[in-house]
């Protein structure tokens, strides 16, 4: 097979095929590109990634060790707390990041959902531009293959952070009393619509009344910059509620962040042919 790459900002980032899976992307390369080898150790020690990363493995591999990653939140966080990604994956049998040395490539990878993570805490202009380039190689594929097109950019967005952000509402904001009821929908449904403010400018309630023929919900509408940048919302707001900042606060400071990152990705003019895409 040949050896696959993609070229982000001028740095070229080998890919990994995977066997019943989707390939897996170089975070070495991407480290290369911001000249910063010890980067994926800064980004496993904060504890947001430690639990993005577990929640990805509880959704995608059956054989996870969910204590051990227990275990491992815990620590996460203090000063003395390290992890690599050699430990974590012999600690918990995760399969989202791989280490692996020959004709692709060698150094660290990771499926896509991880890499676009640890891009975005690098910089969120570069991972906006590695989902670029990652969604014109699966759509050359797809034409190469004559097949249908499987990429669909709601499958670029990934399930985990609208775990991480239901998980941070129960947490931080449902009474103990009320979890796992019917009781605490409605607080996932006020903190939805946040974010639902902050992207489409109204609620979901508002978005119905005003288009009452419309199939599905403002979401299911939604174009692909949206799309990327409610994702993105999700675990940013997930954040601010651990760290107590009241809705208000978190609706003012999620308003700017979309507003800066739609300006951003308007100005990728490839992005219009995204599949999804509305006009």
């Amino acid at each position: 097979m040949e050896k696959k790459t993609i070229t982000v900002e001028g740095a070229e980032i080998a890919l990994l095929p995977r066997a019943n899976t989707e390939d897996y992307i170089s975070l070495s390369d991407i480290m290369r590109k911001f000249d910063d080898e010890f980067a994926i150790y800064g980004w496993m020690r904060n504890k947001n990634t430690v639990e993005f990363l577990g929640v990805w493995e509880q959704l995608n591999n059956p054989d996870f060790n969910s204590n051990e990653f227990v275990r491992i939140k815990n620590e996460a966080g203090a000063n003395a707390f390290n992890l690599t990604p050699k430990k974590w994956v012999q600690s918990t049998g995760a399969i989202g990041i791989t280490s692996k040395t020959g004709r692709y490539g060698s150094g660290i990878f990771a499926h896509r959902d991880i890499a676009v993570n640890f891009c975005y805490w690098l910089s969120p202009t570069f991972q906006l531009y590695l989902i670029q380039e990652f969604q014109r190689l699966k759509e050359q594929e797809s034409k190469a293959a004559h097949a249908s097109l499987d990429w669909d950019v709601r499958r670029l967005l990934s399930k985990v952070n609208y775990h991480l952000h239901t998980d941070a509402v129960r947490t931080n904001l449902v009474p103990l009393i009320d979890w796992h009821s019917r009781r605490e929908s409605f607080y996932f449904a006020s903190e939805a619509d946040v974010l639902n403010v902050a992207v489409f400018g109204m609620t979901a309630q508002q978005w119905k009344l005003a288009n009452p023929e419309a199939k599905g919900n403002m979401r299911d509408h939604a174009s692909p910059e949206q799309l990327i940048i409610l994702a993105n919302l999700e675990a940013i707001n997930a954040e601010l509620l651990r760290e107590g900042l009241s809705q208000d606060e978190r609706a003012a400071k999620l308003n700017e962040i979309a507003v800066y990152q739609m300006q951003i990705l308007t100005n990728l003019p490839t992005l219009k042919g995204l599949p999804g895409k509305k006009g």
